[in-house]
């Protein structure tokens, strides 16, 4: 396995603290609801730490929240070199506009539906593949947090036909759609099947706007992401975004054509 230095970090503290509290492995585990093997696994680095699982360890070992920044670490450590600096952006970002003609957000997927997409699109395999499995769900926690941002997201209607994984990941990802899309601080968009040729069509990106400053955007491609920060540059994606928004259905018409297509996929 490839371990990576914070990922060890935090073992290595978890293992320290437990240990100075006098507790075994499965003493742990009982105070914090989790299972022995767990906490051997976490401790080990065969299993990543979940915000949940980092969270409870703290309050049971008085840690002053010290593994969970540990993990907020690993978390941009676990992401490709070139994303890191837009995982910061997008932690730190009070709204977030999303366009997708392809795939889904990854700040939507399911696991089925990442690792799926992994499995048929991306070069990684083994170890290095859940770890950007692990990466892009430990992202989306901002979604759930106390103050989370604003997210817009604009889909593609093929987005909602494409097979990827299989009748059930497809299913119960559009479940998880809904469900996301019910959240106070979550709009979801569909550009309607049966749309021509629009703005766009010309790639994916999303565009951030931080707690101060200008906003900021982010491009993908084959080989890695690019992040825009040239005014000019980032005036022009906001005018496509305003584009792409103008062809979507509102958000209520979008989660009713979301269960329907979720309907389909049984």
């Amino acid at each position: 396995m490839d371990r990576r230095p914070t990922v060890e970090l935090f073992a290595g503290e978890l293992r320290r603290l437990r240990t100075d509290a006098g507790l075994s492995q499965e003493a742990l585990g009982e105070r914090i609801g989790y299972s022995a093997s767990l906490v051997a696994a976490v401790e080990q680095c065969r299993r990543p730490p979940l915000e949940e699982f980092a969270e409870r360890c703290d309050k049971a070992l008085q840690s002053g929240g010290l593994l969970r920044r540990i993990r907020a670490t690993a978390l941009r450590e676990n992401v490709m070199p070139w994303f890191r600096e837009w995982v910061t952006i997008e932690q730190e970002a009070t709204a977030l506009c999303s366009f997708e003609p392809m795939v889904l957000p990854g700040l939507l997927q399911t696991e089925a539906y990442a690792r799926a997409l992994h499995e048929g699109a991306s070069q990684l395999v083994g170890e290095a593949m859940e770890q950007q499995i692990a990466a892009r769900l430990a992202r989306q926690e901002i979604l759930t947090r106390d103050a989370p941002p604003l997210f817009v997201g604009v889909l593609d209607y093929t987005t909602l036909e494409r097979p990827v994984g299989g009748d059930k990941v497809m299913r119960d990802q559009l479940l998880h759609l809904i469900e996301v899309g019910n959240r106070p601080r979550v709009h979801l968009h569909v550009v309607p099947k049966g749309t021509g040729a629009y703005p766009g069509m010309n790639g994916a990106f999303v565009i951030a706007t931080p707690a101060q400053g200008d906003d900021i955007a982010y491009l993908d491609n084959q080989l890695q992401g690019v992040i825009i920060e040239r005014t000019s540059d980032v005036h022009s994606l906001r005018r496509t975004w305003e584009s792409v928004r103008a062809e979507a259905l509102p958000h209520g018409q979008t989660l009713k054509l979301i269960s329907e297509a979720a309907e389909r996929w049984t």
